[in-house]
């Protein structure tokens, strides 16, 4: 991982990146920063979206980038997903075992041996803030017309890139992601969330505050153990040799009303916990939620609208769980994603992504990281004052 990059002057300091860049993202010498961002998709995307814009029957190359910059899109929307529901503050530690049907005692009684796995009540009661460095390696398959697998093969165009979470409470984070010269910040202050990229504006997202998927992928024991503090126990799983008991919890449906607008409806968003049965430990992370848009196309008789549905299910396994500072979290894994669109009047498409990471550095109780480190971009708090 990269941390610095030569300028352009031979007598001026390196530059200091805000991300690490890791060495598989640099094809060949890099003379400054600039040639860098101007060998990425950062500069190319800006010329695909000006000249679109200027010339919407444009082909060749400018539709070209254009479609490799709606990939992009969609790798960096599945590279930062959130949770489903709010985290419960520190329910997982206050509540007995006792007192709830066979299911929900259960699975408290299996939280309650992952808190103990991952260091004990008292080392995650006392992390305040974290931060986390990796790297990612991401894949995709073609868009697939048809729901059947054949055909799915992958494109050949393997991305690399890294990522810096720095978090104070499960709702209150930041993170910065760059991938093949995109960047992608998502961020919370614990009343709003928010998204902007390179190649998107900025925007709110809707509902309630959530954490972000890939802390809970073994990197904040705490936030994971509240966030199931409320799940049920459902059955067992052999993962990988390693038999798991499976805890699932489904978004309530005021969540889900939170996070429709009107032309998104939010139909359903489910979690399950693989917990290992030898180690106590989370060895998978599973979700899947399904929306629907409305579109409109034009007939003869006027416009007809129809809606669109968009279903999206990750996989992930978790590996290599370290010590750090007393808390035990994981440094490796890889996530399979799925995204499925059908409905009437739309082409049914598939795409499959696979993402590996490796945590490079993490560490807890960090001095001097004040709220004022998560304040939103100041055209989205412009944009609240407005509304």
């Amino acid at each position: 991982m990269r941390k610095l990059c030569p300028t352009d002057r031979e007598d001026a300091l390196d530059t200091v990146l805000e991300v690490p860049i890791p060495e598989e993202m640099y094809s060949g010498p890099v003379a400054g920063m600039r040639n860098w961002l101007k060998s990425q998709m950062f500069d190319k995307a800006s010329e695909a979206d000006s000249c679109a814009a200027h010339n919407p029957a444009a082909s060749g190359p400018s539709r070209t980038i254009a479609a490799r910059n709606a990939e992009l899109h969609l790798l960096l929307k599945l590279g930062a997903p959130l949770i489903p529901s709010p985290v419960p503050h520190d329910r997982a530690f206050s509540r007995s075992i006792r007192d709830s049907i066979i299911q929900a005692s259960t699975a408290k009684y299996i939280i309650h041996q992952y808190i103990a796995a991952t260091g004990g009540q008292a080392a995650l009661l006392s992390v305040e803030s974290m931060y986390a460095v990796g790297k990612i390696h991401m894949s995709a398959s073609e868009f697939h017309a048809g729901m059947e697998d054949e055909g799915m093969r992958p494109k050949g165009n393997n991305e690399y890139g890294a990522f810096v979470l720095w978090q104070k409470n499960p709702e209150v984070w930041y993170f910065d992601f760059i991938m093949a010269g995109c960047k992608l910040t998502h961020g919370s202050d614990g009343q709003v969330a928010w998204k902007q990229s390179s190649i998107e504006r900025s925007h709110v997202t809707p509902g309630p505050p959530r954490p972000l998927r890939r802390s809970l992928q073994g990197l904040d024991p705490r936030a994971t153990a509240n966030l199931f503090s409320d799940a049920m126990c459902v059955g067992e799983k052999d993962i990988n040799g390693d038999m798991c008991f499976i805890l699932k919890l489904d978004t309530s449906p005021a969540t889900l009303r939170a996070r429709c607008t009107s032309s998104v409806n939010m139909i359903h968003h489910t979690i399950w916990g693989y917990f290992s049965q030898r180690t106590g430990l989370l060895i998978q992370l599973s979700d899947s939620h399904l929306l629907s848009m409305k579109s409109s196309r034009v007939c003869r008789g006027g416009n007809v609208e129809n809606s669109i549905f968009w279903e999206t299910s990750m996989e992930s396994i978790i590996e290599d769980y370290r010590y750090i500072n007393g808390i035990n979290i994981a440094h490796a894994g890889h996530t399979t994603g799925t995204m499925l669109r059908y409905g009437e009047g739309s082409v049914n498409h598939k795409l499959r992504m696979i993402e590996e990471w490796v945590i490079d550095e993490a560490d807890f109780n960090l001095w001097g990281l004040t709220s004022e480190y998560f304040i939103p971009p100041s055209d989205i708090r412009t944009n609240e004052e407005d509304a």
